[in-house]
């Protein structure tokens, strides 16, 4: 079978290409320094008595449900030790894998790293957006998903912004003439409603976000997260980025990392605190009214700077990537659970509720 540009998200192609994309779209790498690697000891723990309570039918144990959930790899560490750790579909611990939009996540963490005024109004950085509808947006409101655009992140659509937005990206074929992501935003001039309203998930805002870091420091992107990011959480492997043709990165999806970094990197934001701000600052109300909260019924919920919280005496921050992506931290517990999948609906309702009654059953075990 041929995985190509135009199949390379779809399944079974997603399969294979998750964890070569850089044989598909340029790249940018982002350097990890062999002198601070992060060891993690090696400690398994036997999960043979975990159960997951699947939709219908007999309860799941850890092989059924890392199968139902089509997954490539998962990782657990437990106070900074590697406690499981499985692959398949070719992955190895070697093996660089989209993060899809737990690349945001990362974002996240770059920005609370920044020396920037979130405050400060995207077009005062980038005034060439002053004719579109992140006129008056601020930084902040691109990083808690509350920019007053319009937009409908609609993952399966064939035609429309969110393909013109792919195309641009170099995530999908180009068009003639070929576009880019800088030049995509001049095309997003609608609003429907003030900046600072209820959450409305825009993957462009994280695009964005990164073109605003690129300006304001006068640095790549990629060099910023390694430096700032990747170095600092003691990543034992280079991991890279997905630009456009003219080298913008895609911030909002493009960071592909090994497994065990993406959990050294969830390990590194909860021995530092950054999880715990998080899981403080961000307004409920804006989620309740927001567009994800049906995908997490029932959770008492907030989002900020790129991360997902749920709120509690133990509260969980994660990032979360289509076609199933994952990174959880559970501060009180010392617990980082990394999880790559290869699912076939990019948004599948049903496993990721099934996966985060797994993350709750393991995160039992801990506590």
């Amino acid at each position: 079978m041929q995985v190509t540009l135009a199949n390379w998200r779809n399944s079974p192609f997603n399969r294979w290409a998750f964890h070569h994309v850089r044989e598909l779209i340029p790249s940018a790498d982002i350097a990890s320094d062999p002198a601070r690697i992060r060891p993690l000891p090696s400690v398994p723990r036997d999960f043979s008595q975990l159960r997951v309570d699947p939709d219908a039918g007999e309860a799941l144990d850890l092989d059924a449900f890392l199968r139902e959930t089509d997954t490539d790899g998962i990782a657990i560490l437990h106070r900074g030790k590697l406690v499981f750790e499985r692959y398949f579909n070719g992955m190895t611990d070697e093996t660089p894998h989209i993060l899809m939009s737990v690349s945001k996540s990362v974002l996240g963490l770059l920005v609370d790293q920044l020396d920037l005024d979130t405050e400060r109004q995207v077009t005062d950085v980038l005034p060439e957006l002053a004719q579109t509808a992140y006129r008056g947006a601020t930084i902040r409101h691109l990083l808690d998903m509350r920019a007053g655009l319009v937009w409908d992140e609609n993952y399966l659509a064939t035609s429309g912004p969110i393909v013109e937005y792919r195309k641009a990206t170099g995530w999908n074929p180009a068009s003639e003439p070929a576009s880019d992501l800088h030049s995509f935003y001049a095309t997003l001039k609608q609003s429907d409603r003030p900046h600072g309203g209820r959450f409305h998930y825009t993957s462009p805002n994280s695009d964005l976000l990164g073109w605003v870091i690129e300006r304001a420091t006068g640095a790549r992107y990629a060099d910023l997260v390694s430096k700032l990011v990747w170095k600092p959480a003691g990543a034992e492997r280079s991991a890279y980025i997905t630009v456009d043709r003219l080298g913008a990165p895609r911030c909002a999806g493009g960071m592909c990392t090994t497994l065990r970094d993406l959990a050294r990197v969830g390990l590194w934001a909860l021995e530092a605190g950054r999880t715990e701000r998080f899981e403080r600052e961000g307004d409920p109300k804006a989620w309740v009214a927001g567009d994800m909260a049906p995908y997490y019924p029932g959770l008492p919920m907030r989002y900020r700077s790129k991360w997902y919280v749920v709120d509690g005496k133990a509260p969980l921050a994660f990032g979360m990537g289509i076609h199933g992506q994952n990174l959880f931290v559970d501060r009180l517990n010392s617990l980082v659970i990394a999880k790559f999948s290869s699912q076939a609906a990019p948004m599948d309702a049903a496993r990721i509720a099934l996966t985060m009654r797994a993350v709750s059953e393991l995160r039992k075990l801990f506590a």
